[in-house]
């Protein structure tokens, strides 16, 4: 058994292979310094473009473009809620799509998720419908989508919106149709660890005009004309910078979704060969964008915790990251202001949960060093 390099020995990788990583082209280079020697920043014909692009790309009638994923969000909630109607939301996900329902006045309520796909169990959602209930919203967590079929079903039977949130799920398909093109309100993030970056941003599509004026709307201090406001808005606008960095990002779309595709692939083929370890689950329906690939260890198979394997992976030079280690009903501000109902799976995940390296620069090579690296600390770790 080679020696851990945790413990004195060679790393798997002679090379540090990042978790993540953004992609630019020159062209990007060139139009943001075309933007800056133009002198129009803010939002402008670059960001309309990207918005109008967009649209087109999902299949969605509307697009709308804002300064983060949770800005997005935020504006989709505030579209849709009055004070004290609830928003249900799964409590495996990030803590904006629990705490943009707080700062529109609205009550999340935790809905768990299924242990195999980790996206929201429609089944769950189904017991957590009340009056009050005015939209569910399925985080399409790293890159899978949540069971549309079932969850739009009980949006009609309850006539409540369905606000996606599509964060991580840029180019993800379900009975191939793009998650964007849904027809009540689907958001998105451009972080620097999405598959489409503009830094930090965001974008709202939707196929209900109503909804794409009042985010309008809304992003824009309620201004529909200069200085004159017709609703209590934000500045969520996105700067041309960004609409130009997306404008590119997006004309590789395809080109990032084949090489994750491709990768998430070989991931599942080598991870199977792996004893201990259990992939994200992906349904037959789905086709995933890989903007993370992520397992869970099976503890009760190794003489270490998750956060020591870690340590340990991320000693062979290879990044190893935990998305999320604390569930949102678990989360000590949710636990001061409100008392959640307890969501074992996501309980249970959390403490298994961890990530590998995903990007559109990783090869074959790389990725051929990670799987290496990863077997070397479960034979070590092994029972």
């Amino acid at each position: 058994m080679d020696k851990l390099a945790i413990h004195g020995g060679k790393p798997a990788s002679e090379k540090r292979i990042q978790i993540a990583k953004p992609v630019f082209d020159k062209k990007t280079i060139q139009d943001v310094e075309a933007v800056i020697r133009s002198g129009y920043l803010r939002q402008g014909p670059k960001t309309k473009l990207f918005e109008d692009n967009f649209a087109e790309r999902v299949g969605a009638k509307y697009a709308y473009a804002v300064y983060t994923g949770t800005a997005a969000l935020h504006v989709t909630y505030l579209s849709v809620v009055k004070p004290g109607d609830e928003i249900i939301v799964p409590s495996f996900t990030f803590f904006a799509t629990a705490s943009m329902a707080l700062h529109s006045n609205a009550k999340p309520v935790f809905a768990d998720i299924d242990p195999g796909t980790f996206v929201i169990d429609p089944e769950d959602v189904k017991e957590k419908i009340t009056a009050k209930t005015k939209a569910i919203v399925p985080v399409h967590l790293f890159g899978n989508a949540a069971d549309m079929d079932a969850l739009s079903d009980l949006s009609e039977d309850h006539g409540i919106k369905i606000i996606s949130d599509s964060a991580q799920a840029h180019g993800t398909e379900y009975a191939g149709r793009d998650l964007g093109s849904y027809d009540d309100l689907n958001c998105y993030s451009f972080y620097p660890s999405k598959t489409l970056t503009t830094g930090e941003g965001g974008m709202v599509t939707t196929n209900d005009k109503e909804l794409d004026r009042v985010g309008r709307l809304l992003r824009s201090h309620g201004d529909d004309g200069r200085y004159h406001h017709v609703m209590v808005g934000l500045n969520y606008r996105m700067s041309d910078i960004m609409g130009a960095i997306g404008v590119n990002q997006l004309s590789r779309l395809d080109e990032f979704l084949k090489i994750r595709r491709h990768l998430g692939k070989q991931y599942l083929e080598g991870v199977a060969k792996i004893p201990g370890i259990t992939p994200q689950k992906v349904e037959a329906k789905v086709n995933h964008s890989y903007c993370y690939f992520s397992s869970v260890l099976e503890l009760d198979e190794f003489k270490c915790t998750r956060d020591e394997f870690i340590e340990a992976v991320n000693a062979e030079n290879i990044d190893c990251a935990v998305h999320y280690p604390v569930p949102l009903n678990m989360q000590p501000v949710i636990m001061d202001i409100m008392k959640p109902e307890p969501c074992p799976v996501s309980e249970d995940v959390s403490t298994r949960i961890f990530s590998l390296p995903m990007h559109a620069e990783l090869t074959d090579a790389d990725l051929e060093n990670i799987l290496a690296g990863v077997e070397k600390v479960v034979s070590h770790y092994l029972k």
